[in-house]
């Protein structure tokens, strides 16, 4: 099975900003290419951090308020020295979480969650930005066909991978929901077959109502997998 990755996903032209970008030119890029964050560079076109519409927000939330209703306690949650940045040096959040071209979607989806970002700048071996990949970017395997998933399970899953004939297993795909139902040879393969299926771009479940030939699950009598 040939997984969709981070390199087959991302965008590839990718605007950026230097350190030296000030607020209200990357107020103008974002707005220019209709983009809600920016990646910012070092000379060597190095990812360092990543200014979003969210610190530029945060920034304009610190100044005065021109009413005086409130006045800004420099040693307050909103002072600090972004209250001073006029930067995308000083903007930006750091440093910057980046993504591996080869990375699969899972890969990419579990750093988004646990460092909490929405999109990531995508790096070459040298550590050189050629890409960024966004929440939505990751969401495109499944806008698949459920054709096309079905047609991976019985020609990768079952007959290349577990080498089980076609017509032993059912498969019905609806929304990217798979039901299997059928017979294989060994019991063994039941968790195997559908942690595959699990594994498919574009599967959001996996439903089986599975037989097995034989039940090869008790102590000592397991084959190993076909594929291992």
């Amino acid at each position: 099975m040939q997984h969709r990755t981070v390199g087959d996903l991302m965008t590839h032209s990718v605007v950026r900003v230097q350190r030296g970008t000030v607020f209200t030119e990357i107020v103008h890029v974002l707005h220019e290419h209709d983009i809600t964050a920016v990646p910012v560079v070092d000379a060597q076109d190095r990812p360092v951090g990543v200014v979003s519409e969210a610190d530029l927000l945060a920034k304009a939330s610190k100044q005065p308020d021109p009413v005086g209703l409130f006045e800004l306690d420099p040693q307050g949650p909103l002072g600090g020295a972004k209250h001073a940045a006029t930067t995308a040096e000083g903007l930006m959040t750091s440093p910057a979480i980046c993504a591996r071209p080869e990375w699969s979607v899972v890969e990419a989806a579990r750093a988004m969650e646990e460092h909490r970002v929405k999109r990531l700048p995508v790096v070459d071996g040298t550590g050189r930005l050629v890409g960024l990949v966004s929440r939505g970017d990751l969401l495109r395997v499944f806008l698949r066909t459920d054709r096309a998933i079905r047609e991976e399970i019985i020609e990768d899953v079952l007959v290349r991978t577990l080498r089980e004939p076609p017509s032993a297993v059912g498969v019905e795909v609806t929304g990217g929901q798979v039901r299997l139902s059928g017979s294989v040879r060994r019991k063994s393969l039941v968790p195997v077959l559908v942690q595959l299926c699990q594994s498919v771009d574009g599967v959001v479940s996996v439903d089986h109502h599975l037989a097995a030939e034989t039940d090869d699950t008790a102590a000592g009598t397991a084959e190993p997998a076909p594929y291992a």
